[in-house]
């Protein structure tokens, strides 16, 4: 399960970082690829070469490592792997397993890079091989299937084991960003011929593979190339330069304006004051004005004689106030209704004088003249 886990948090990071690389493609990177320092998390699976079925000895393997590349072709790690590791006796046709740590000084050489004039490549197979030691411990269950055949290994160990080791294996490395890589490791470890607790005169290898996720970190910034200055030439030019010069003048034009003043039941005093008001206001803003005054009266209410009366003494009202108010007289017709019309559909609203006025006001219109002027350019000659 967790050689799953350990898979999949590689396939997020290679994607992401792919991601990451492409984005970069177009400009140039501002490190240097190497040298570096690296940390690395690895996990697959082992098997060590004995007298037995090869797939029944196949055991989970996690390991770290930790190192640097000098150079674009040389580096160097320290690597400690290990934990549970299995032999099989073939006479009880029965496996046996025990736990283990190896650790190992390694020299790593880039081939790619020795051949290749591209130092910063997607891919590298890298060499590696190194010395170290390997402890085993907890061999309990050999030691009693021993006792079981009477001692007949008499070389098995009880007590914990260390030894020599030797590594020799390639890499298959991803170089997907800055700070990332992964790789697939496939190696071979040499150690003590008891390190499986039987002996053949010969020492035991063993064969692994792994999947490694790289941090990398402490690269140096790339250095700044200096782009020459050019040398740049002017020259000046004179452009004429159309536009449109906009002045206004005022045009007569016919204007009218409307005023609805409403009224209480029975009333006919013009109300409020400042509607009237704003007639007069307009008529003195604007010449040759005439005045229609025609009075309503609501036929929810009162008889047609009354509201007949009613609509009259509206109309007599207005004109009265418009007079009062400075409008001379002779602009202005009235007219009354009664409630033989109703202008609105809203019954109350029909206790209304309507008032139009129309009249001559002015308007602004836009007069264009086609002008030039003379503005000096500066270009670039090169």
């Amino acid at each position: 399960m967790k050689l799953h886990l350990l898979c999949l948090a590689t396939a997020l990071v290679l994607g992401t970082g792919m991601s990451s690389q492409a984005k970069n493609a177009d400009g140039e990177k501002d490190y240097k690829p190497y040298p570096h320092m690296f940390f690395g998390l690895h996990g697959g699976a082992q098997a060590t070469f004995t007298n037995y079925k090869f797939g029944k000895l196949i055991t989970p393997m996690y390991g770290v490592s930790f190192g640097g590349y000098f150079n674009p072709v040389v580096g160097a790690r320290l690597h400690v792997s290990g934990f549970q590791s299995k032999g099989g006796i073939k006479s009880l046709n029965t496996t046996y397993d025990y736990k283990y740590a190896v650790s190992d000084l390694d020299l790593m050489i880039n081939l790619t890079n020795i051949f290749s004039a591209n130092k910063d490549r997607l891919f590298n197979v890298i060499l590696l091989g190194g010395v170290g030691l390997n402890y085993a411990w907890d061999n309990d269950d050999f030691n009693g299937l021993n006792a079981q055949l009477g001692g007949i290994y008499p070389l098995a160990w009880e007590d914990n084991r260390l030894g020599h080791n030797v590594r020799v294996g390639m890499m298959f490395d991803f170089n997907i960003a800055k700070h990332f890589g992964m790789n697939l490791e496939l190696g071979a470890n040499n150690t003590s011929d008891r390190y499986n607790s039987k002996t053949s005169n010969s020492n035991d290898w063993s064969a692994n593979a792994s999947i490694g996720l790289i941090f990398k970190f402490g690269h140096k910034k790339a250095e700044k190339k200096e782009e020459p200055v050019p040398v740049e030439e002017w020259a000046t030019r004179t452009d004429t330069v159309w536009y449109d010069d906009v002045t206004y003048k005022e045009v007569p034009v016919q204007q009218t304006y409307e005023e609805q003043i409403y009224y209480q039941i029975r009333m006919s005093e013009p109300e409020p004051a400042s509607k009237v008001q704003a007639i007069v206001k307009f008529i003195n803003e604007h010449k040759n004005c005439k005045v229609n005054v025609v009075a309503y009266a609501d036929k929810g209410t009162g008889t047609p004689e009354l509201n007949m009366r009613y609509s009259k003494e509206r109309a007599e009202n207005v004109v009265a106030a418009l007079v009062e108010a400075g409008v001379d007289k002779g602009i202005i017709t009235s007219d009354y209704k009664g409630d033989t019309v109703q202008p609105f559909a809203e019954n109350d609203k029909n206790r209304v004088a309507i008032v139009k006025v129309t009249g001559e006001g002015v308007k602004k219109e836009e007069v264009k003249t086609k002008k030039y002027r003379l503005e000096e350019t500066r270009y670039r000659v090169k």
